[in-house]
């Protein structure tokens, strides 16, 4: 592969082709302001400047901690172009778990928001030991560690040092660590390259069919995949509009669309349900939806043909993906409701499918088994983490998701469990015992077991079974209250129940089943 096809499988390719080809139009807008592509990939080089002066290049690893906006994009690519790799940390964590996170990724800077939903980002990290972070650069704050004084450190975007990092990028260079949680209650950083991000991606806007002249409302967060490499990644392969939200509300979502001409958009069903109530009252100008992508629920069929009918959108996807893989499945546009309702589309292009019984044998269209996966878009591994890597990845390079579900004749995929314990809150992933051992620093603590419960707004919250420490006494709602000093608030139970021991079968595992029986809650 000669130089010039490897570069552009890379995030700072695809910026500078788009910049090259459509350096005029406007890239991204945020309020009343609106930047060219040729206008970030510039300030990104600006970024990459900055980050090289402080020493910060191919190797290392930059930790963002923000909400969606543009210092974010200009973070994240800056370091792509330095040919440093970037730890997106989730917005909702507290200071013990960006911390771990921190850490265990050896981020060498921490580029984060002063203030965000009353907390102070660099005050929770204040009691951190982080003896590899060099620094920490504030996106909206003033002074020596703000982000005017940070990027004033660099030599700007014709930086010749700029030239020859971004030159040196190549699509086998990791540009993404991942954290995501497991059954092990500690996080696992998912590696990612360049090369298996950037065609991934531009496939998938392919299918969903993301077009130059959109603009895309990016309401997922940029910690997430989907706001990432689905959305302003996405947008720069495809030379789209992007216009992030740094708060999701669906009120300003509705102005946005009206306002600002919207034409693609992603969520959940229950923010298409609220924007047909919006629509309902005649005050609206919808007509420029096109495109929406949904996932993470269920999808009624009735709610696909009104989005189509009452929306005019020409085309609703619904998908399926991991932070492991990024995207795997989509549905096509022109699908019928129900395909799109009880299936999460077919295989990407690169991307292999199959289910297995637990023997490993591959079973046939429309029986039930683990699903597999492999092709463009795996991940490398989980970061320094061998032993966790290869119990996901076989020797024959299938990605072992974990989930259960069934192909049918044409490939479409349908999901029919999880074979993790894993649950889905407001559309981020929890995992029981990561929660469960942040809990149990409790010091009225002994024991929790936490399992996901249907919640008609979230989907599914988590529920607590607590076992007291002897002597010790605590309330349900101290304990709630102390979780939300602790985690992140989608991870806090919403319900607790103060059981005197924990179900287990004859090997002490703890019965999960036993304990998501409604029966069970409010007075085992």
């Amino acid at each position: 592969m000669s130089s010039g096809a490897a570069l552009a499988e890379t995030i700072p390719a695809a910026a500078r082709a788009t910049a090259a080809r459509l350096g005029d139009k406007v890239g991204l807008i945020i309020g009343d302001r609106g930047w060219t592509f040729a206008e970030l990939y510039h300030d990104a080089r600006a970024v990459a400047s900055a980050y090289l002066a402080r020493g910060i290049g191919r190797g290392d690893v930059v930790a963002i901690w923000a909400p969606n906006s543009r210092e974010w994009i200009l973070a994240a690519l800056g370091a792509h172009i330095a040919g440093a790799a970037i730890t997106p940390l989730n917005t909702r964590l507290k200071g013990v778990e960006a911390g771990d996170i921190l850490r265990r990724s050896h981020a060498r800077l921490l580029v984060c928001t002063e203030r965000f939903l009353g907390f102070d980002y660099p005050a929770m990290i204040a009691g951190e030991a982080l003896p590899e972070l060099r620094g920490v650069v504030r996106i909206d704050g003033e002074g020596a560690d703000g982000w005017a004084a940070f990027t004033a450190g660099g030599g700007g975007a014709d930086d010749p040092a700029v030239d020859m990092a971004e030159a040196a990028v190549t699509p086998d260079d990791a540009c993404d660590i991942m954290f995501t949680s497991g059954t092990t209650g500690s996080p696992k950083g998912v590696l990612h390259s360049h090369g298996n991000v950037v065609p991934l991606f531009r496939a998938w806007a392919v299918r969903v069919d993301l077009r130059e002249d959109d603009r895309y409302l990016i309401a997922n967060p940029f910690f997430h995949t989907f706001g990432y490499k689905a959305g302003w990644v996405a947008c720069l392969t495809r030379g789209a509009t992007m216009l992030p939200m740094a708060v999701f509300d669906v009120a300003e979502m509705a102005r946005l669309i009206e306002a600002e001409r919207v034409s693609f958009i992603p969520g959940p069903p229950t923010i298409y349900q609220s924007l047909l109530q919006d629509l309902a009252g005649g005050k609206r100008d919808f007509s420029s939806l096109r495109v929406a992508v949904t996932g993470a629920a269920p999808v009624p069929p009735v709610l696909v043909e009104r989005m189509r009918a009452e929306l005019g959108m020409e085309n609703v996807v619904n998908g399926y993906g991991m932070t492991e893989f990024g995207a795997i499945t989509m549905t096509a546009q022109g699908d019928p409701p129900d395909t799109i309702a009880q299936t999460c589309g077919f295989a990407l292009p690169g991307v292999e499918l199959t289910c297995v019984d637990d023997a490993g044998k591959t079973v046939g269209p429309g029986e039930t088994g683990e699903i597999l996966v492999r092709g463009r878009g795996r991940m490398l591994g989980y970061f320094e983490d061998p032993a966790a890597t290869t119990e996901a990845i076989d020797a024959d390079g299938w990605l072992h998701t974990g989930d259960v579900g069934a192909l049918d004749a044409a490939g479409y995929l349908r999901i029919t469990d999880r074979k993790k314990d894993m649950y889905i809150s407001g559309g981020f992933n929890c995992y029981p015992a990561e929660i469960e051992k942040l809990m149990a620093a409790h010091p009225a603590i002994e024991v929790a077991a936490v399992v996901g419960v249907p919640e008609v707004r979230l989907g599914e919250v988590g529920h607590a079974f607590v076992v007291l420490r002897p002597g010790a006494a605590a309330d349900a709602a101290a304990i709630i209250g102390w979780c939300r000093q602790t985690m992140a608030n989608y991870k806090v139970p919403r319900g607790i129940d103060f059981v005197a021991d924990l179900p287990r079968n004859a090997g002490g595992k703890v019965l999960r089943t036993v304990l998501r029986d409604p029966a069970y809650r409010g007075g085992a």
